[in-house]
């Protein structure tokens, strides 16, 4: 094949069957579509292109700046886009969670702004938070930047109407698969593909992943977070279901070393949730007669995120384990040893407690600087995780207050710490928002 610019490359990847022996379905037949083959290495290539195109071809050479909210793969294909044709690219992130992203961008030229915002996507219903006030920025009249603004850009889901969707239906002979299961980051790959399947078929079932509530996989949200993303609709999907960052890696494995796909932690996540989920569908068809077909997305490839896998599987790549850590840590045991304090109860602790706790704001330095509780120490929850395994800065007998934005992040580690014997770890219910809005004293840096 030849082409005269790499942007003729994106989209028409393969859709590639995943052998019955590894997934056991008896009669469902599953498929990957292998959007990881993309030239810019994701699914995202394929909505920056068509969110960018319009504004690279009405911009003057060179003039300008794209920005986008992201932290991930679209700001990598949207930085490439730009520099191709001689502009700036800029990232606007509540923070760069995942360290070879943020290399690879600044390898790229892009320009990264942290903001302090207090979610990990744009609420645009949170009128205090700075990521908010920058998006309105952005789309006010006159601004000097090209936004592409993938979270409320009707561009996004038109990319995967037109493009992700028809291909799946062509690939399948011109059916629209039984099941299409899709992890939901800014939905707009679950809204285009789940239109266009709907259209053939009305009877297509979709399945929404999204992480669980305080575990993070790179490109999915947890359910609070994808009801602050504009292009989401519940009605999209038939069912909504979350999968752990450990389903994510399990599955990310079974694909890579069972099936040859590259894939990072999105598509294990995406392979195992749809496993998991069919499971129930397969055995009801047995002795039918009847075979179905399911579908779903390999949005990128594995080597983005060897540290996110080291942090939660060291052993997998030649490191000794050093004990629980967040990711094996269950749900049960955060609710028998995740302990809490009210706003009250901390204010009385901090201004009455003897001796008084050390309180940890687990937020990242920005909002940490823009908005604290007196007398706290900032270590954002990254290098609070390597600190568990490795050791912390203070005795397993102080008392600890821990503290994050709403407070869910924060109990998880409480409980971490209590099952790793510190006596007296609590975690601040509700977080600093709840702090604020019971008017309790915070402090600028």
């Amino acid at each position: 094949m030849r082409y005269d610019s790499i942007t003729e490359a994106i989209g028409n990847t393969p859709l590639v069957r995943i052998d019955p022996a590894v997934h056991g379905l008896r009669n469902i037949d599953l498929y990957a579509k292998l959007e990881m083959l993309n030239p810019f290495g994701s699914v995202k290539d394929r909505p920056a292109w068509h969110m960018a195109r319009p504004h690279l071809e009405d911009a003057a050479e060179g003039e300008g700046t794209v920005v986008e909210l992201s932290s991930g793969n679209t700001a990598k294909a949207l930085s490439l886009l730009a520099g191709m044709h001689g502009m700036r690219f800029k990232s606007v992130t509540n923070r760069m969670r995942v360290p070879e992203i943020k290399e690879l961008l600044l390898l790229l030229g892009a320009e990264i702004e942290e903001l302090p915002g207090r979610s990990e996507c744009l609420d645009p219903t949170d009128t205090d938070d700075p990521l908010t006030h920058f998006h309105r920025t952005l789309s006010e009249p006159g601004s000097t930047y090209l936004h592409t603004d993938q979270y409320f850009n009707p561009r996004n889901v038109e990319a995967h109407a037109e493009g992700t969707g028809p291909e799946i239906v062509k690939d399948l002979d011109g059916r629209a698969p039984d099941w299409f299961v899709a992890c939901v980051g800014t939905a707009g790959s679950s809204t285009g593909v789940a239109r266009v399947l709907r259209e053939h078929d009305p009877e297509v079932r979709v399945l929404g992943l999204v992480a669980h509530k305080s575990d993070f996989i790179p490109g999915i949200r947890t359910i609070d977070e994808v009801h602050q993303v504009g292009l989401f609709d519940p009605a999209t999907y038939d069912t909504i279901e979350s999968v752990t960052s450990g389903e994510a890696i399990d599955g990310m494995l079974t694909l890579i070393r069972r099936c040859g796909l590259l894939t990072g932690p999105t598509g294990g996540a995406a392979y195992q949730g749809a496993v998991r989920h069919l499971g129930d569908a397969d055995a009801a068809l047995e002795g039918s007669g009847r075979r179905e077909t399911a579908v779903f997305i390999v949005c990128d490839r594995a080597e983005s995120y060897l540290s996110y896998v080291r942090a939660r599987r060291p052993e997998l790549l030649g490191r000794a384990s050093r004990g629980p850590t967040l990711a094996t840590l269950t749900e049960e045991e955060v609710r028998a040893g995740g302990r809490s304090a009210t706003v009250d109860e901390a204010r009385r602790r901090l201004t009455a407690g003897d001796p008084r706790p050390l309180v940890v704001d687990l937020r990242s330095p920005h909002a940490y600087a823009a908005l604290h509780i007196e007398g706290s120490v900032n270590i954002v929850d990254e290098l609070f995780e390597e600190l568990v395994r490795g050791g912390l800065p203070f005795a397993r007998r102080t008392p600890v207050l821990l503290a994050c934005p709403v407070g869910e992040r924060s109990l998880r580690y409480a409980a971490l710490l209590t099952r790793m014997g510190h006596p007296d770890v609590r975690s601040l219910a509700g977080g600093i928002v709840a702090w604020r809005d019971a008017g309790a004293p915070l402090v600028r840096e």
